[in-house]
């Protein structure tokens, strides 16, 4: 019901300033950093997507009704905090496809898919993501879109395909070879040479950051196991190149020797550190790479298991990571290793991202201002935007939410996302 007033009130509001310059926000709760906590009432001003301004208090001018150059939007029965971060997703799929649809789906199809994904990505409080592994053009495709405002959603880091051995994780299997050539992604590679190279063209293409599969993978159709895949060599070769170029590298791994590899590599991110063990988080604190522990995975192939979706040999390998989801993570945390938000979406639906938070809570002993700030200025800084995204703050972009109660009180509230703004963009 309150969420129905509030988009009343709001479509109200802005009929007459469907093109003000200037936007007033009247927050009832103001969470400007997760570290911080909340300030109470406050008014925030934004000027070209951009935070100019926040006093203490809701200021209601007597001429705001009267100021087409001014857009008010009432928010004053809710918390409003910064716009959510997930570091981990996969726009243009959804999960529980037959693997064989790859060769049968377009990359043209993969934008509508994105595009649809995207918005609901936004609508869930996730203003900012990073898309690690998506067909040759497509994240690239879908980052200029919501840049541009053309479609609704985040603002949007893309690595393209991730680098992988031949044969590997993240590379095309599973069909015959000559339609496994047809569908390569030119991503593979041998030899720290070779892999540098294929690095150098990623950022060619115009890659944000470097994806790799440092270990074996859950869903890929191979029976090749879980643990290193490229070696130490090839992995510093790849991270070399891409800190050269400016680029931070983030691994799959699950594996503890493929994670302590990645990290002695200094790769900047460990993605899901399913099985990591002393030696490899040794190595993570060494050279401080985050975790991201990506917890819903588990939950969305977990829902699955059993039903025909997936091959004999990904069950068993999904069974293998079910028994331990939470455990290595929890173990970084107590001994101070970097806990990011990312959450793999596309192994389970779109827009369920809020649900990581509880995960977090309850898996990896997190408290709720730790797990919130993993999704805001921790992740922030993770992909390089700790000055633009991840506070409500002057000067930092209007990317702002509101939900219904305070998340450092009742992490699940942000569950249900009320109202969105991302770069000064209402998502409707």
């Amino acid at each position: 019901m309150r969420k129905a007033m509030l988009m009343i009130s709001a479509s109200m509001m802005m009929t007459a300033a469907a093109y003000a310059e200037t936007k007033i926000i009247y927050a009832g709760n103001l969470i400007p950093d997760a570290q911080t906590g909340a300030i109470g009432p406050a008014t925030i001003t934004i000027n070209d997507g951009k935070i100019t301004s926040i006093t203490n208090g809701i200021t209601r001018a007597d001429n705001d009704a009267d100021n087409n150059d001014l857009e008010i939007i009432d928010l004053s029965n809710f918390t409003v905090l910064p716009g959510l971060i997930d570091t981990h997703v996969h726009l243009s799929g959804d999960p529980g496809g037959d693997y064989w649809r790859e060769a049968v789906d377009s990359d043209e199809w993969g934008v509508i898919m994105g595009a649809k994904n995207a918005r609901i990505t936004a609508l869930a409080g996730f203003t900012t993501v990073r898309d690690v592994g998506s067909a040759q053009l497509v994240g690239f495709a879908l980052r200029r879109g919501t840049a541009e405002g053309k479609i609704p959603g985040p603002r949007i880091q893309s690595s393209g395909p991730a680098i992988s051995i031949i044969g590997g994780h993240g590379d095309v299997s599973g069909f015959r070879p000559e339609v496994n050539k047809v569908l390569d992604a030119e991503n593979s590679c041998t030899g720290a040479v070779q892999c540098a190279e294929r690095v150098r063209q990623a950022s060619k293409r115009g890659a944000d950051l470097i994806k790799i599969t440092a270990t074996g993978g859950v869903l890929s159709q191979q029976a090749r196991g879980l643990d290193q895949h490229f070696t130490n060599e090839e992995m510093t070769a790849i991270a070399d190149t891409a800190h050269s170029l400016g680029m931070k590298v983030a691994a799959h791994a699950h594996g503890p020797r493929g994670i302590e590899g990645a990290a002695k590599a200094g790769i900047d991110s460990i993605e899901h550190c399913t099985f990591g063990d002393d030696a490899s988080m040794a190595a993570m604190k060494a050279n401080k790479s985050a975790c991201v522990p990506t917890l819903m995975a588990y939950t969305g192939i977990r829902e699955r298991l059993g039903k025909g979706v997936y091959t004999p040999q990904v069950e068993d390998k999904i069974r293998a990571t079910l028994k331990v989801v939470g455990a290595a993570a929890n173990k970084m945390h107590k001994n101070g290793i970097n806990i990011v938000f990312g959450t793999d979406s596309g192994v389970y639906e779109h827009g369920r991202n809020a649900e990581e938070f509880a995960l977090m809570v309850d898996l990896i002993g997190m408290t709720n201002r730790e797990a919130l700030a993993s999704a805001t200025t921790g992740a922030a800084t993770l992909m390089g935007l700790e000055n633009e995204v991840g506070k409500i703050a002057p000067g930092f972009s209007a990317d702002i939410i509101a939900v219904a109660t305070n998340p450092l009180d009742d992490i699940r509230t942000l569950e249900k996302v009320q109202w969105v703004m991302v770069r000064g963009r209402i998502i409707k």
